[in-house]
């Protein structure tokens, strides 16, 4: 390539952008004291010119290019001082991606080149490595925005009408038969007819799919045999995962989302800004770190060398740095506007919302956010935790956010384990966790209710395994949690028992019924509702493979029934109109009928006392909702036997309509109106509508 006269360009936008007659780079640097921009050919593998970026303002570093094109690729080479010990690991033998490069080309190869530190020397991150990594990185890709959107619209489903489906985007079509082998794994596979139309078919309203940022994966570092499957470890907020993509084209992802916006689906990305790949310390140096490592992450204040680290990923990233949390805001911005994603789950989303290392729902972070008229149409929900100090923040954030509910899983599970003194714990639940979310103007929809996700055991596994089998990840089965509250049903593992078997079923029908019949935001997690096992690993971020990879050739007519039965489920919670409910439940009676909004039964039919939410043997409630249009009444037993149970005298001239029995082994002797007892079946939840 013939070298072009550069000019100093503009310091925005940040990254790379193409105006129809060059490209304008734009590079976000305040310790950095020389900056070089390199191009390469299209494959990434030859440098065909270099420029020395001299112009900088506010710490943005730019430069102007006439006459390059789209698809150009490139990389920057930053200088400045190697002193880990005052936070400053620069290093020019490195080649560094763009934080804002939309797309990327070649592959990552693990060399000890990628290191800014000799990973031979004894002195480790203290020494210094003149090793060029430019051979063994991927590299950025000029864009240009020219992609037809036709008539797309997010489809905007209301939070309270929505059901959400969380999937890991390749392991839900890897093994599908009706996806082309090359598609299979990547965003043209999911989007295919077999797969939209299934999504469409069970009901679910958004489909959230596990990281697709491009991340490390290992990469076979050394010390880890497997892949990080989940993809954990992004290194890239704009740039897709190359794996996801069979053609390395960004309109993959966009015919995606177009083809689940026409069927009404809505694309939430989990995101992970709290962390990078990078690491520690002893991590490569492939972007932020070479490009400004004290700016971006958060350093020890005791010793810069090391980082603080709220996630247990190695260093936090600091959104407290205003062009960090600029990097992030444009990165939701773009995904939301130009990638047309409905929505966000943020991944240890209590790091991001730290300031000076405690959280602070006065932070940078959520005032950016709450304030932005863009994002403020995006569904937006958090993982309200980290491993810091005051991590746990469910219920912490503000009004507008959703956030997932531990307390809801933990306490159904154990309810439907069998286990003693979770009645009072459950009906607080089912109620939308008044105690965590009602307040600062947030709405019941605000608990996103959820009994599995993709960190923990499948629904199959909660009701097949006592213990974690997690040998196939290579640590001794240390990872992973202990406290599952899982059941095995009396077998450990897959069983041919026909007892053990039914124990299993009711069982998972059961909690489903419970996620769906309870108040709030669902989740359910993709292959549960066809019995998906992980064959009892709790923790398969390793397992690019058949353990985790849904088997859709494999599935049995019971796991058919299984899928039909939720379709059900959550028809039902759509058509009644009582469990969008968005108000918290006040226990009043309203109407002109003067029923409760909200009541709580035993088996005698009486209102719960005191005493009984105290009795911690009790294993069986039931409850009533009234909204002045519906009124219905749900009994959970969770006993290992039917139970007898009197039905509450509601007033005179209403009948009992059975809607559904998650059991199927319900008997009505005559007419519900006319009775006093009924026989409630083991292991079911039973809902009836109470009309005129």
């Amino acid at each position: 390539m013939a070298k072009l006269k550069p000019s100093s360009g503009s310091p925005n936008p940040l990254g790379s952008h193409y105006d129809g007659e060059g490209v304008n780079f734009a590079l976000f640097s305040a310790h950095a004291e020389k900056v070089e921009l390199c191009l390469f050919d299209k494959t990434g593998v030859t440098e065909t010119a270099r420029y020395e970026i001299t112009q900088s303002d506010n710490n943005i570093w730019h430069i102007y290019i006439p006459g390059l094109q789209p698809e150009q690729v490139y990389g920057y080479r930053v200088y400045g001082p190697y002193k880990p010990e005052e936070g400053h690991r620069f290093n020019p033998n490195k080649l560094l991606i763009d934080p804002y490069g939309k797309k990327l080309v070649g592959k990552l190869i693990w060399h000890k080149a990628l290191f800014g530190y000799d990973v031979d020397s004894p002195e480790r991150d203290l020494s210094f490595s003149t090793l060029d990594s430019a051979p063994y990185v991927p590299k950025s890709v000029v864009v240009a925005d020219d992609y037809d959107w036709e008539d797309d619209a997010h489809p905007q489903t209301l939070i309270e009408e929505s059901v959400i489906y969380e999937t890991h985007l390749r392991g839900y079509t890897k093994l599908h038969p009706k996806i082309e082998d090359k598609k299979r794994g990547t965003f043209a596979g999911f989007h295919a007819n077999s797969v939209l139309r299934y999504l469409k078919w069970l009901g679910i309203s958004a489909v959230e799919f596990l990281p697709v940022h491009a991340f490390f994966g290992n990469r076979h570092k050394k010390g880890f045999i497997k892949d990080n499957y989940w993809g954990y470890e992004s290194f890239s907020y704009f740039a897709p995962e190359q794996g996801f993509l069979y053609s390395n084209e960004l309109s993959e992802i966009k015919d995606m989302v177009k083809a689940m916006h026409k069927q009404g689906l809505e694309v939430i990305l989990d995101v992970v800004y709290n962390h990078t790949g990078e690491g520690n310390q002893l991590g490569p140096t492939i972007c932020y770190r070479g490009i400004d490592n004290a700016g971006y992450y958060c350093l020890n204040k005791d010793n810069k060398r090391y980082y603080y680290d709220s996630t247990g990923c190695g260093a936090s990233f600091n959104l407290e740095n205003p062009y960090v949390l600029k990097l992030v805001m444009d990165s939701l911005r773009y995904w939301y506007q130009e990638m047309h994603v409905d929505g966000f789950r943020f991944d240890l989303a209590t790091t991001l919302c730290r300031v000076k290392t405690e959280f602070k729902q006065e932070c940078g972070f959520l005032y950016a956010v709450k304030q932005d008229p863009v994002l403020s149409k995006a569904k937006l929900i958090a993982e309200p935790w980290d491993i810091g100090y005051g991590g746990y923040q469910v219920g912490g954030f503000m009004s507008g956010w959703l956030e997932w509910n531990d307390k809801f899983r933990d306490v159904v599970r154990r309810f439907w384990k069998g286990d003693e003194s979770q009645v009072p714990g459950l009906a607080s639940r089912i109620a939308g966790s008044s105690d965590a979310f009602n307040h600062s103007g947030r709405n019941i929809t605000s608990s996103v209710n959820f009994i599995t996700a993709h960190d923990g055991f499948t629904l199959r596994d909660l009701v097949s395994y006592n213990q974690k089998h997690n040998l196939a990840n290579n640590e001794n089965n240390r990872d992973g949690t202990d406290s599952n509250w899982s059941w095995n049903s009396g077998m450990e593992g897959e069983s041919d028992n026909a007892v053990v078997h039914e124990n299993r079923l009711l069982r998972m029908k059961a909690m489903l019924s419970t996620l769906m019949l309870s108040f709030g935001t669902p989740m359910m997690v993709a292959g549960d509702e066809l019995g998906h096992t992980n064959m009892g690993n709790n923790n398969p971020y390793c397992q690019d493979n058949a353990i985790t990879w849904l088997n859709w050739e494999g599935i049995s007519r019971t796991e058919i029934n299984l899928a039909a039965f939720v379709r059900r489920l959550i028809r039902l919670r759509k058509q009644l109109r009582i469990f969008n409910r968005k108000s918290f439940f006040v226990g009043k009676p309203v109407g002109k009928n003067k029923i409760k909004d909200i009541s709580w039964y035993n088996e005698l039919g009486h209102e719960m006392t005191t005493a009984e939410w105290q009795d911690g043997k009790r294993k069986s409630l039931a409850y009533s909702v009234y909204n002045e249009k519906k009124y219905i009444f749900c009994i959970l037993n969770a006993n290992y036997k039917e139970t007898e149970w009197a039905l509450p005298d509601v007033g005179k001239g209403y009948e009992w309509k059975l809607l559904f029995d998650s059991s199927d082994k319900f008997k009505m002797s005559k007419k519900l109106n006319d009775e006093k007892k009924i026989t409630v079946p083991a292991w079911s939840v039973i809902l009836f509508e109470i009309c005129k």
